[in-house]
């Protein structure tokens, strides 16, 4: 599911003035849609797949518990990603004393074969070597479609920020593929 589209925004703004008025199940429909979507985008700013659920658990909370706080003059999705990006960070800061060496997690052979077999992925390359906010910036636009208007409120930073880093970011992975392929080409025939 791809959350509430377009066509059905009064429907939304239906449902968040029932919620709103306490609705649980105003509330249950209005975040369903966006429940995968979220944790996509969680995964890629937690270090594992757990912290990402703990995440997304927190937001949804925490959205239900502000609901009263939402201003409709933005789309619901930005509000719920702001949200969603503050309990991120938040639980990043409260990890990174625990992290160990992120190479050295034996325990789960499994993640390992996914990682080596990922390491070509144009996202995985992304989160290696943009920021964190220039890749969420990269991600809001083009897997979740977002509008530069609604990741500058997303990411709590200006209209021109978003568009030059969206450019920056454009190229830094258009250089990295170029490097890559020329390094390929130059192992196939060294």
């Amino acid at each position: 599911t791809a959350g509430v589209r377009a066509s059905n925004v009064s429907d939304e703004l239906q449902l968040v003035d029932a919620a709103k008025g306490g609705s649980v199940d105003a509330f249950t429909e209005l975040v369903h849609g966006y429940r995968e979507r979220l944790l996509r985008f969680l995964l890629t700013r937690c270090t594992n797949h757990a912290d990402a659920e703990d995440a997304l658990q927190d937001t949804l909370i925490n959205a239900y518990r502000y609901i009263g706080s939402y201003d409709p003059r933005w789309r619901f999705s930005t509000w719920l990603y702001r949200i969603a990006i503050r309990n991120a960070g938040r639980l990043r800061t409260e990890n990174l004393a625990e992290l160990g060496d992120p190479e050295d997690d034996g325990a789960d052979p499994l993640a390992h074969c996914i990682a080596d077999s990922e390491r070509d992925n144009l996202w995985r390359s992304a989160k290696r070597i943009l920021s964190d906010e220039v890749f969420a910036a990269m991600w809001l636009r083009y897997v979740e479609d977002m509008s530069v208007r609604d990741i500058a409120s997303v990411l709590e930073r200006s209209s021109s920020w978003t568009k030059v880093n969206l450019l920056r970011g454009r190229r830094a992975l258009e250089a990295e593929m170029n490097d890559s392929a020329g390094n390929a080409g130059r192992e196939a025939y060294g």
